[in-house]
């Protein structure tokens, strides 16, 4: 791989704010970004479950450990004056489909305004030098295509979730085009970005409503796993496959400015695109004990994408990334987390060597896109 994302060079002692740190991707990415040695600052809410990879991993032992809410625009720009960031991450959110049903305002307050509070408190920072925007696979506007949705595809959503992601895109956009233009690079010295990735899977993740998680849960209860809707297709990927994007991207924009400020998409190859069903198949599989599953019809339940990928051929071509880890081996590290978890064994070791088993892949995952 590059060095680009996993040298230390770049990265060492580099003033890096993340928001939703205490998150489950947020954690990876801070795990990441402390073995890369980076001065790092995370601001975000208590973790969002019991247990959370957070707490179990021990990811604050390594970096500022903030807690706050981005919907509040003093501590956001409290956080940002005090801290003095040259990259900010912006990954924290109400990350769930079937949450934003049951309280719309609270996900449209963190994932609409708190992006606001984050690029005004950035505009506001003069040490910015990059900001990148997480958002969602799920801020397009969601056709049912058989193909995977291109940057430039219409925003949208669904639901209160979906169309929040689509809304943080819009915003971001805007605030690019108004007060960081790439045209006007040599004044304001700011380059912004955003990224969508798919249904990422991996050790640490106890969400509710997510499959994995939800399989652990079952397992470990000597249950069957409950499966909705079995036949949805979705872009499966190991969440260091975006989070290594992340990083490279980041590097980029804070090396290129102009030339990376657009959005872009980290989805798997085509072969990670699966119905719920394969994975359910290959978890109960990989966790053996006596595992089962069965699928259950839900009425009345609300409305879930059925069909959704994403087009990654320009991060393959501009930015050089490509998938790492095909869907089995992906799986096989979750499960081996698991594993491990329930072995009592110390989670962040184990979480920093599967970053670094990742990082010694030899080659990327061939594409037959």
């Amino acid at each position: 791989m590059d060095d680009v994302v996993i040298g230390e060079e770049f990265w060492r002692k580099r003033r890096v704010l993340l928001t939703g740190h205490t998150g489950f991707k947020g954690s990876w990415m801070s795990f990441w970004l402390q073995k890369l040695q980076a001065q790092l600052c995370g601001l975000a809410l208590d973790p969002p479950s019991t247990p959370s990879l957070f707490e179990v991993g021990n990811v604050g032992q390594g970096m500022q450990d903030v807690r706050g809410d981005i919907r509040d625009q003093t501590c956001v720009a409290h956080t940002f004056a005090a801290f003095r960031p040259e990259i900010i991450i912006h990954m924290a959110a109400q990350s769930l489909v079937r949450p934003s049903y049951a309280d719309p305002i609270a996900t449209y307050a963190t994932n609409v305004m708190g992006t606001a509070h984050v690029l005004e408190a950035a505009r506001q920072c003069s040490s910015v030098r990059v900001i990148l925007v997480i958002t969602s696979d799920k801020c397009y506007e969601n056709r049912e295509w058989d193909r995977g949705y291109e940057e430039t595809d219409p925003m949208g959503g669904y639901d209160p979730y979906s169309s929040s992601k689509g809304c943080a895109e819009l915003i971001t956009a805007a605030y690019r085009r108004s007060f960081f233009n790439p045209a006007c690079y040599e004044d304001h010295h700011v380059a912004i970005a955003s990224a969508r990735a798919g249904n990422v899977i991996g050790g640490g993740d106890w969400a509710v409503d997510r499959l994995i998680p939800d399989a652990m849960r079952s397992f470990a209860m000597g249950q069957k796993l409950i499966v909705r809707l079995p036949d949805a297709i979705r872009p499966w990927q190991h969440v260091l496959e975006p989070i290594c994007g992340y990083l490279q991207l980041a590097h980029c924009l804070y090396d290129k400015g102009p030339v990376f400020a657009q959005a872009w998409n980290f989805g798997p190859n085509v072969e990670a695109e699966q119905p719920v069903r394969y994975l359910a198949e290959r978890v109960t599989r990989l966790w053996g004990d006596g595992a089962q599953w069965q699928a259950l019809s839900v009425a009345d339940a609300p409305h879930e994408a059925h069909y959704l990928k994403l087009d990654a051929r320009k991060a393959h071509k501009e930015l050089a990334w490509r998938p790492r880890l095909g869907l089995d081996d992906a799986l096989a590290l979750t499960i081996d987390w698991y594993k491990a978890f329930s072995d009592g064994r110390n989670m962040r070791d184990v979480s920093l060597a599967q970053i670094t088993s990742y990082i010694d892949q030899s080659s990327p995952v061939a594409s037959s896109t």
